[in-house]
């Protein structure tokens, strides 16, 4: 029935999510989904939520997240947006402040969501290659542009770019919104959102998804000038003005304000990500430094389609991205609990064909 789409559809790539296969003792390692559950707070928060006042409305402003965010950043709760995931702000974020006669830059190896986004919203845009090392390099980004967006660290890379870097993006950069959409920075970069204030063209984006466990909630934020957090808004409010459920509110309060857990579980994943690369590495694999809850990793010998078929065939999933060609070498690797890692390796032992001490 493609004859009543709209001419707009006919030309979209949409995005293509990571599987969530539907398998019996699967060692899950492609979505970079956290391996441990939410705060107990957020669990006994949500069963408080339950009641005949699901009927009612939830809060359109959702006024109580807001401030706990603000608080938590020592920020105002004007310098706040809430969505209903990160995807849905920068989606906001695309046509509320990207959206110029020049074309958006970000990384030619990045989140595959951005070209997306341009192509939904009619937006031209200018992929900028990362260096050898697969870096960001910010002089790269010192040309005319309606606006710069890229993940911090990196996706899928996992490479994070020093905050000394971001701030010289901005000092040159002062006539267009940046976008650092930090989905990953709790498990080891250095965060923009310390200059916030500093720059009134920085824009921020954060998720619960990842290190507040909260994936199946639906919760992203940014932070930035209030002319940049207006700007959402009224986008917002012209879509959907009640993005955030009940539920997803109560709980992502409890999740941010429960930092003795977040940084438990936050420090037990980047521990296990440590020793990961170590055995990786000691397996002939190159690793690339990662700051995030996922490694990048390619085989001296060894396809990344072919590792990636074998572990599968073991219930093993890992990502494998063939496009751009130049990074089909590459799995990468979510990280798992330590029981999962280490089913990973001994996997990868025995299709490597190295013996198990």
């Amino acid at each position: 029935m493609s004859k009543f789409w709209s001419p707009v559809v006919h030309g979209l790539t949409p995005y293509v999510p990571g599987e969530q296969p539907k398998l019996a003792n699967l060692v899950k390692l492609n979505t970079n989904e956290n391996p441990y559950g939410p705060s107990p707070r957020v669990l006994e928060v949500l069963r408080a939520e339950v009641g005949d006042t699901l009927r009612l409305y939830p809060d359109p402003n959702a006024d109580r997240l807001k401030h706990a965010i603000a608080d938590y950043f020592g920020l105002q709760t004007n310098q706040v947006f809430v969505g209903n995931g990160s995807d849905e702000v920068l989606a906001h974020a695309f046509q509320a402040l990207l959206k110029h006669d020049s074309p958006v830059l970000f990384p030619d190896i990045s989140y595959s969501f951005y070209p997306v986004y341009c192509g939904l919203y009619g937006i031209e845009y200018q992929t900028v290659a990362l260096t050898d090392h697969f870096e960001i390099r910010v002089d790269d980004y010192f040309r005319p542009n309606g606006g710069i967006i890229f993940p911090n660290p990196n996706a899928p890379t996992g490479r994070p770019l020093a905050l000394g870097e971001i701030e010289r993006l901005l000092q040159a950069n002062t006539e267009s919104v940046v976008v650092v959409d930090e989905a990953y920075i709790d498990f080891g970069g250095e965060s923009a959102v310390a200059l916030v204030n500093r720059y009134p063209q920085l824009l921020v984006t954060h998720t619960l998804s990842k290190s507040r466990s909260l994936a199946s909630l639906r919760v992203g934020y940014a932070l930035g000038h209030p002319d940049l957090i207006e700007a959402l808004t009224r986008v917002k409010d012209s879509f959907n003005s009640y993005p955030l459920d009940r539920f997803a509110i109560a709980g992502a309060v409890a999740a941010i304000e429960d930092k003795a857990y977040f940084e438990e579980t936050r420090r037990k994943v980047i521990a296990s990500r440590e020793n990961l690369v170590a055995e990786l590495e000691a397996l002939d694999f190159e690793v690339l430094p990662s700051a995030a809850n996922f490694i990048f990793a390619r085989h001296a010998a060894r396809d990344g389609a072919e590792l990636t078929a074998k572990l599968r065939e073991r219930s093993i999933i890992v990502r494998h991205f063939r496009n751009p060609a130049r990074i089909a070498p590459f799995l990468r690797i979510t990280v798992g609990t330590d029981a999962q890692c280490q089913a990973l390796i001994d996997a990868l032992k025995e299709i490597l064909a190295i013996s198990i001490s």
